[in-house]
């Protein structure tokens, strides 16, 4: 998982744009009838509105891209020597361009003053990611998804930004057993209290 990092002044353009537009950019399914944001992952990495307002004809990430973009810190051609490095490192060798469903996430904690905004990335989904490491208190009890179709209940043991250290706690006494394991950070649920009790 990528941590990717936005300036919000930057995407708050974004999505003032995208929302003065009628038209937009269609996916890979078709016509899209709303805003949203994109994910462009070519040269750098930058997300941008999706209106077409007849001030630009490009759709995809070409060999330019738009300064006026959202660039995620550490992938601007403009500005960061290392950016290829950068990008490779969060998305190996993929490129192209990811319709989103978080404008209205990322719309929410600018809205709370966020100076800046984290997605987290897998490389297939893009979620808004807003807590940190230290966020979560380390030997709580939460929960984790199974891969099962249910969850764990874990013991955190560590945690990054990125990523938590967990043990089986409370569950069968097989999986309970199991050594400890790495998980996303943002995979950590709090424990419901009435479930909990």
């Amino acid at each position: 998982m990528a941590i990717l990092k936005f300036s919000a002044s930057a995407l708050a353009a974004q999505i003032a744009h995208a929302r003065a537009c009628k038209t937009f950019l269609p996916n890979w399914n078709g016509p899209v009838d709303r805003p949203a944001l994109i994910l462009i992952v070519g040269n750098g990495v930058h997300l941008r509105s999706n209106g077409i307002d007849g001030t630009t004809t490009r759709i995809v990430a070409t060999e330019q891209a738009d300064p006026s973009f959202a660039f995620a810190d550490g992938m601007n051609p403009f500005r960061d020597t290392d950016w290829m490095a950068q990008r490779r490192m969060a998305f190996r060798d993929l490129t192209g361009q990811f319709y989103t469903d978080i404008l209205n996430d990322v719309q929410v904690l600018i809205d709370r003053g966020q100076g800046a905004i984290r997605l987290a990335t897998d490389g297939h989904s893009i979620r808004v990611f807003v807590r940190r490491a230290s966020d979560y208190l380390i030997g709580g009890t939460y929960e984790v998804p199974s891969g099962l179709g249910g969850t764990f209940r874990v013991i955190l043991k560590d945690a990054c930004d990125t990523f938590a250290i967990v043990h089986n706690c409370g569950n069968c006494e097989d999986f309970d057993a199991m050594q400890p394991y790495r998980v996303p950070l943002d995979a950590l649920m709090e424990i419901d209290d009435r479930r909990a009790a």
